[in-house]
């Protein structure tokens, strides 16, 4: 990689001297050579304009969904790391919703080993039962110690309680973290949308916020019996909220997060039936939209995700009953949370730093003879989001077609960079 000099960018990081400062920040060799008030290009240095744009740790996605191994057809790694890049991430942390599911250590190695010098890290979540059938606890210990960083089944709810507990003090053991998918079937049914106004005006089955929250209350006892971690991916209610709310000021140890959809889409969307937002947990009311920003403002939810889902054609461009559940989302990250009125120094929060607290990872630093790992984004400017612009092999978004505020100009790690040129 070139030397590269980012002249004047805004600097967005809460441990460093230069956070809410202009300055030029110059990479050499994959590391932060410089970094001050004005530097002196070389002749050998690529000179990068960042007036009015902002320097950042590069995001960390909490929840994606790559198809390999098994459905590469969906997203492969590679191509998958290209998608996350271009929204600015350089590290994400991937669903173990593939075939075979990630629940022994030769999944966990293998995703490691492909992806192992790319510019976006990424890193294996493992299963919490084996091939995510919710009976038996898969080999957490083994994926540990392979690289995984978290055990989930993905969005298939851990129904059994007694194994819920036994995975959350297991875990506990070696500083494991368990993630919960927050989704009480028995009381979800065959549910295909929020229930509201919306579903019964639309005639549909509803999934009620309480299958949601009863999860949550639950895994919350759980945690608290066995004083182990918890996180819970994707909460939707504004009832979740305060649950999660309530376990922090008690002193449970408990983290979560927010799919960035949620926080912009309503049911009232599902009006025209179209399949791209057919998400899940589904989309709430504008109450619960309300509830989740408030949320992300005063803590109580620690990081946005993209929940990036990709699809083929014939899973979604069907009748809506049948369609699958989710939507790409991995490059729209940063214009929703921009949409929904997040500062630039709460997006960096929850899409930076945060995440990586979560999994007790580095936040990536912005000091001399650090290894350069950032974004360069502008919150102002508006791009396309059409067929050619979209990096992912799937189409499966309600936002292809939209013309979107906020891009991401260039994405840097492993000393290589990524620039958005669209």
């Amino acid at each position: 990689m070139k030397p590269v000099l980012f002249r004047s960018a805004t600097i967005v990081h809460p441990g460093s001297e230069f956070n809410g400062k202009k300055a030029d920040v110059l990479i050499r060799d994959g590391k932060i050579s410089g970094i001050a008030e004005t530097i002196e290009a070389d002749e050998d240095v690529v000179l990068i304009d960042a007036a009015g744009k902002y320097l950042a740790p590069g995001f960390f996605d909490l929840n994606v969904n790559f198809g390999e191994p098994g459905f590469e057809t969906k997203e492969g790694l590679i191509n998958g790391i290209l998608v996350a890049a271009a929204g600015g991430f350089t590290g994400v942390a991937v669903q173990p919703s593939t075939e075979p599911p990630v629940h022994t250590k030769n999944e966990v190695s293998y995703i490691i080993n492909t992806t192992r010098n790319a510019l976006v890290k990424v890193y294996p979540v493992g299963c919490i039962s084996q091939g995510r059938a919710g009976v038996d606890l898969a080999e957490l210990f083994d994926m540990r110690s392979a690289g995984a960083v978290a055990f989930s089944d993905g969005t298939k709810p851990v129904a059994d309680s007694g194994l819920m507990s036994r995975a959350l003090m297991y875990a506990k053991g070696f500083d494991g973290l368990i993630f919960s998918f927050p989704e009480d079937r028995s009381i979800a049914g065959k549910g295909k949308m929020n229930e509201g106004v919306v579903s019964t005006y639309l005639g549909m089955k509803g999934i009620p916020a309480l299958a949601e929250e009863v999860h949550i209350s639950r895994d919350l006892y759980l945690a608290e019996y066995n004083d182990s971690p918890v996180h819970f991916s994707t909460i939707s209610t504004a009832n979740s909220v305060e649950l999660i709310r309530k376990a922090k000021s008690r002193g449970l140890k408990v983290s979560c997060d927010v799919a960035a959809h949620h926080l912009v889409l309503t049911d009232e969307e599902l009006k025209g039936f179209d399949s791209n937002y057919k998400v899940k947990p589904p989309l709430r009311l504008q109450s619960d939209v309300d509830a989740l920003i408030a949320g992300l403002k005063d803590g109580t939810i620690d990081a946005i995700v993209s929940q990036h889902t990709p699809h083929e054609i014939e899973f979604k461009d069907v009748e809506f009953e049948i369609a699958s559940y989710g939507i790409i989302g991995l490059q729209t990250v940063l214009p929703l949370a921009i949409k929904a009125g997040l500062s630039t120094e709460e997006i960096v929060d929850k899409l930076a730093v945060r995440p990586r607290q979560v999994l007790n990872l580095p936040v990536p630093s912005f000091a001399e003879g650090e290894e350069a790992n950032f974004v360069l984004f502008d919150t102002e400017q508006e791009w396309e989001y059409n067929t050619e612009t979209n990096r992912s092999k799937a189409v499966n978004s309600p936002f292809i077609g939209s013309t979107l505020k906020g891009k991401v100009i260039v994405t840097g790690n492993n000393n290589q960079l990524f620039s958005n040129t669209y």
